[in-house]
């Protein structure tokens, strides 16, 4: 197919949370789709009844709203699709490209552990491939149902992969899988075939561990005689121990990467770099140039690493390059997303207006202009107790004193601005002859809590006049 019908789509099961592998995969779909002027399609594959939630389903695609990935097409639903997929098993059957398996699952559980005991891979025995018609009836009539399962033919099996090239497996090493259970569930590998067939999918992108699935799939294409779409297989994301990514490595989920203050387009450049790069070592990147740039050629084969301190980094590049009001915005939303109160009356929209903003140039997440806005909107401070170590309890009489000498200073002050509490500090601090950093940390700390921030004395115009004599009053010990 041409690539100007370029048609792709994502297909997650909604049995929870929606994590950064499905995330990154939604993307490349996406931004694959636009590159391309194609169509982007979401299907949820909701055929395993147990687990499956609406709930589910519905975080998926905020979840992925909310990262900006948007469909054309859906959301489809496959367990309303289930008379489809009736049809075409019946179809295989009668084409002899499938059969009926009475075996239970007690019996296929002593076959497995028999190979487990026996140290070879199992594959299924096809003890059911030659049943005669009178046997079929007989395990019918004691109440047993029948999977059904495909026949795989004699003769390798190959598909050329956008990504890793031609890929070949044996017959032997394909098991005769079950396309619909017992209880007439069809499997994932069967419905997908269906499913993408009729809706038209020119290109499958997906992770590289369905490369074995996408060997039954190609089997089962030829075996309804339609064309196969072309696939690429992205490569897996580790953690940085090398390992597949999984929940030890902390936070994995979209929701958990939102409640822990990371912005959206941060977060989509950071997972279009998992496995692909623009080239010339560009890294941050807008939406429009990830479109504009992103190829299949340029996906690696080798594993991508989740950098949890690169994502960190390029987050708070992001936070920087917005303008004031766009990171307010997106510090009230993630207030409420995350249910977040602020907790005092001093927490104005002034105040926010002008803390956010300078709180953000040093910030690396939404949650740490939170914590950094901790001193300006409450009087209960919590004491770094480094800072009160290193700067206060050496010599707790001298370090009173200076603050007190700069407390009086500041309060006769006709005015209070960054200039005059700074001319403040410079005039006592050649007073006493001493370094300017000597008056400087034990000032932050005392009014803040902390030993890094903002500039101070942006700090102390923030705060006003009142609260700061107020806490140079009260010296932390």
């Amino acid at each position: 197919m041409s690539e100007e019908n370029v048609r792709v789509r994502i297909a997650p099961s909604p049995t929870g949370a929606i994590h950064v592998g499905l995330a990154r995969t939604a993307l490349y779909n996406y931004l694959f789709a636009h590159k391309n002027k194609g169509t982007f399609v979401l299907r949820i594959e909701d055929t395993d009844f147990d687990r499956s939630t609406e709930e589910s389903a519905q975080a998926i695609i905020k979840g992925l709203g909310w990262l900006g990935i948007r469909f054309d097409e859906g959301p489809y639903y496959q367990s309303q699709r289930m008379d489809l997929y009736k049809s075409y098993a019946e179809k295989l059957l009668q084409t002899s490209h499938a059969y009926k398996c009475y075996c239970t699952q007690e019996r296929l559980e002593e076959e497995r552990k028999r190979a487990e005991t026996e140290r070879r891979v199992w594959r299924y025995d096809r003890r059911c491939l030659n049943l005669t018609d009178s046997e079929k009836a007989s395990f019918e009539a004691q109440g047993i149902k029948p999977a059904i399962r495909l026949r795989i033919p004699d003769g390798p099996t190959t598909f050329s992969d956008l990504i890793h090239g031609e890929i070949t497996r044996e017959a032997k090493d394909i098991d005769d899988f079950v396309a619909v259970r017992s209880n007439g569930i069809p499997t994932y590998n069967f419905v997908v075939v269906i499913d993408d067939h009729l809706m038209k999918m020119t290109h499958v992108l997906r992770a590289v561990e369905h490369i074995s699935n996408t060997f039954k799939q190609v089997l089962l294409y030829k075996a309804l005689g339609w064309d196969e779409p072309k696939f690429a297989h992205l490569p897996l994301i580790l953690g940085e121990d090398k390992k597949k990514l999984s929940k030890r490595h902390g936070a994995m989920s979209l929701d958990e990467f939102r409640r822990l203050g990371y912005l959206p387009d941060a977060l989509v450049n950071f997972l279009a770099l998992l496995g692909w790069s623009p080239g010339e070592d560009r890294e941050v990147m807008t939406r429009a140039e990830l479109e504009d740039l992103f190829s299949l050629e340029r996906i690696n084969t080798s594993n991508a690493v989740f950098d949890m301190q690169k994502l960190t980094w390029m987050n708070g590049e992001y936070m920087r390059r917005m303008n004031p009001e766009d990171l307010i915005r997106a510090f009230t939303d993630w207030l409420a997303y995350t249910r977040t109160e602020l907790p005092s009356e001093y927490a104005t929209q002034e105040l926010l207006s002008k803390a956010v903003p300078m709180i953000g140039e040093r910030s690396r997440t939404l949650a740490e202009i939170y914590d950094a806005l901790l001193p300006f909107i409450s009087d209960d401070l919590t004491y770094d107790e480094s800072g009160l170590e290193k700067h206060f309890r050496k010599d707790p009489d001298t370090v009173s004193q200076r603050l007190k000498l700069y407390r009086d200073k500041i309060e006769e002050l006709d005015e209070w601005t960054v200039e005059s509490t700074e001319e403040a500090l410079r005039q006592l601090v050649e007073e006493l002859d001493v370094k300017a950093g000597l008056l400087i940390h034990p000032v932050r700390l005392a009014v803040t809590g902390r030993t890094v921030g903002p500039p101070l004395f942006d700090c102390l115009v923030l705060l006003g006049r009142e609260r700061v004599l107020e806490r140079l009053g009260k010296l932390p010990r």
